[in-house]
């Protein structure tokens, strides 16, 4: 259905210095240039964001980011805008492009003065030119002073390619970071811009690629990929005439032991929000009513054990069980069961805790299978800690994908997903889904999808994003409040 080249790339720090050395090695631009063409897309941002600002502190550390920061002051300053750098690194210590900014920032009588605790002018607009993509530890001083200052002042900041204390490739902390109002990233985009806490340092984010030619890149093959919902339903093909449910697939959502009816109700009614020919819901009998009364489409059954489950998967095509499955002995003959079937399955919750201390169960399972952890439910897959998780998504869900095959879907904010080729990113949600049975949506609308003969990867990549975009759909109002069924309606409006 979709060639996953086509979207756009993410890049991890050494990948993206490696684009920048072709650019000026092979290529033969002078990094200067580079380094002017940066300060001039960062000059211009800033300008088109805050155009009556009447004052710039430019911040600027020793590196290359800092060289960015010295050529915007000067330009900043040619223009007739007051300007003030504040140097966090003596100028002898400044190598290469970065050394010859400095120079030439100088000589255009740039006013600079070293950085110092209280320096900041309470006016202005802040531009961050400090740290860059190859901080490899926590920050120290006097940067972390100087951010702690900068978060602290109140005032507007501009973050020159990534807010400095920012982690490039996981978007993890390091130590401290700067929580810019707008980035501008240069030649392409880091990847952890877009996860962890990637998305609440920068602000809005831009990216300039520098006029480098298309060759810059040839050679350079991204491994992640960030998702565009636009591209993905653009390429799915519209309905038939002639269409009816049986082409659609039959999604038979497991799940909701005693008082957990909800989840797998929420489960099923995504199902058939995605567009399934048919859902039927195995759960307990007590919840069998609500189910009728709340979506009479779905097709509810009810399952004491995994011999009652028999009939039901021999009639589907998908499985989706976790929603509310509890992890007794109802959760485990069901999840045994289901396994044993060999149908294409989606895994979220109990289903997945259950798994994490009974892996020969997935082991003979061969028919495609989507995994859907949160950051905990993840780490007792993995057997690790959620901090160690989380210090690094793009090698936990790496792992996860490798220990339990198919396809892994690590969520959080920048939900990340691979089936051990290709790599994905969604950046599309908002804080509002920190709410109950979000997961739960996603897990049935997965469902529908793959029900629909989407691969499991397409299915993935199409569920996570038109998630996250009914989520901020559903929002619009408000993000407190916010719950899993208020995206119900956004999807079907995006599937149309």
């Amino acid at each position: 259905m979709f060639d996953w080249r086509e979207l756009e790339a993410l890049y991890s720090a050494e990948e993206t210095r490696a684009l920048d050395a072709r650019a000026t090695g092979e290529l033969g631009i002078p990094g200067g240039i580079l380094m002017s063409r940066a300060a001039s897309a960062a000059l211009s941002a800033l300008l088109e964001r805050w155009p009556e600002t009447d004052r710039l502190q430019v911040l600027c550390g020793s590196g290359n980011n800092g060289g960015d920061g010295y050529l915007l002051a000067e330009q900043a300053h040619k223009r007739g805008l007051p300007v003030q750098v504040w140097q966090l690194a003596e100028p002898a210590r400044l190598k290469g492009d970065a050394a010859r900014a400095h120079e030439q920032a100088r000589d255009a009588g740039v006013p600079m003065a070293p950085w110092r605790s209280g320096c900041l002018q309470p006016r202005g607009v802040l531009v961050d030119g400090m740290l860059g993509t190859g901080l490899g530890g926590e920050v120290r001083a006097p940067a972390a002073q100087a951010i702690a200052e900068c978060n602290q002042s109140g005032l507007p900041v501009l973050a020159l390619d990534i807010p400095s204390g920012l982690c490039a490739n996981t978007g993890r902390i390091l130590g401290d970071a700067v929580r810019a109002d707008l980035t501008v990233t240069f030649i392409a985009f880091k990847r952890g811009l877009f996860t962890l806490s990637g998305p609440e340092c920068c602000g809005a984010l831009l990216l300039n690629d520098l006029a480098v030619p298309p060759e810059t890149f040839a050679g350079e093959v991204a491994p992640w990929r960030r998702l565009s919902l636009e591209a993905l339903l653009a390429a799915w093909p519209a309905r038939l005439p002639s269409a009816h449910k049986g082409h659609f697939g039959t999604v038979l959502v497991i799940g909701g032991d005693h008082g957990m009816g909800g989840a797998a109700l929420m489960a099923a009614e995504a199902a058939l929000r995605s567009g399934a020919g048919l859902v039927r819901v195995a759960t307990r009998e007590a919840h069998l009513p609500g189910l009728l009364a709340r979506r009479p489409e779905a097709m509810g059954q009810a399952v004491r054990n995994g011999a009652d489950l028999m009939p039901l998967l021999e009639a589907a095509d998908v499985v989706v069980i976790g929603p509310g499955l509890g992890q007794g002995p109802w959760g485990q003959q069901l999840l045994q069961a289901a396994l044993a079937a060999n149908l294409p399955t989606v895994l979220d919750a109990d289903a997945l805790n259950l798994l994490a201390s009974r892996a020969d169960w997935l082991r003979a399972h061969d028919a495609g299978h989507i995994l859907t952890p949160h950051p905990g439910e993840a780490a007792r897959l993995l057997g690790a800690s959620t901090a160690s998780l989380q210090a690094d998504r793009f090698a936990a869900v790496a792992s996860l994908q490798r220990q339990w095959g198919g396809v892994a879907l690590l969520k959080g904010n920048g939900s990340v997903l691979t089936d051990g080729e290709t790599g994905l990113l969604s950046d599309y949600g908002n804080p509002g889904m920190a709410s109950g049975g979000m997961g739960d949506v996603l897990s049935g609308l997965l469902g529908g999808l793959l029900a629909q003969g989407l691969s499991p990867l397409e299915t993935a990549g199409l569920g996570v994003a038109l998630h996250g975009a009914a989520a901020d759909q559903a929002a619009a109002g408000g993000q407190r409040g916010l719950l899993a069924s208020d995206l119900m309606l956004p999807l079907r409006r995006y599937l149309g």
